[in-house]
């Protein structure tokens, strides 16, 4: 019975180990400058093997995006009567926003954020990644609230606008020379009162 646990707990040190990698040569010298063999390298692991964990270059920096949609869909479908969607996801979004401040400073760079604010492409990854979350937010609404599903799109683009908001603003105050704990401590009142408002606009 212990050893699924402990090849899972195996396949979770290699995914973290690669992920780590990967922020940290993002950091060193920029998305674009990054071969997929190289992290390969650093990490010391087979090319194939980081292939096994993350299919395509782009997951290295949206590797949680999967996770993040599953968690937050649960969050509002599974959320008590009268409580909002924005409400719902609330402490979710504030502990993302906390756990800026434990983020290694030589790792700060190599983040989802600050990589999108220096590169082009990794915007675009951002921007889709967010348009995938509206939509994944907007289906979970439409299954517990009377809405039309054209209110229910517009919800989830809000819902998800938040995240973007995080995204965006510790990219910028990074790219400013803000260290993690900075940013976290900036953030989490402006996240607190956009979700107060997202709240008191969904209850109405």
């Amino acid at each position: 019975m212990a050893q699924p646990g402990l090849r899972d707990l195996k396949k979770a040190r290699t995914r973290r180990l690669i992920a780590e990698t990967a922020a940290r040569l993002f950091a060193e010298r920029g998305y674009e400058q990054v071969a997929v063999s190289e992290i390969a390298r650093a990490a010391e692991v087979a090319e194939q093997t980081l292939y096994n964990y993350f299919p395509t270059k782009e997951q290295l920096v949206t590797d949680r995006e999967q996770q993040i949609q599953e968690q937050l869909g649960e969050l509002i479908r599974t959320r008590p009567a009268g409580l909002s969607p924005a409400e719902a996801i609330r402490d979710f979004v504030l502990e993302t926003v906390s756990a800026i401040r434990d983020m290694p400073a030589e790792n700060a760079r190599g983040n989802l954020g600050y990589l999108a604010a220096i590169s082009p492409a990794v915007n675009r990854l951002a921007l889709d990644m967010t348009d995938r979350l509206a939509t994944a937010l907007a289906a979970a609404i439409a299954d517990t609230t009377p809405v039309a599903p054209e209110i229910a799109r517009l919800q989830g683009i809000a819902l998800a606008g938040v995240f973007q908001i995080v995204i965006r603003e510790s990219g910028r105050r990074t790219k400013a020379g803000q260290s993690p704990a900075e940013i976290s401590a900036g953030l989490y009142p402006e996240i607190e009162h956009v979700l107060s408002e997202l709240d008191r606009w969904l209850s109405s």
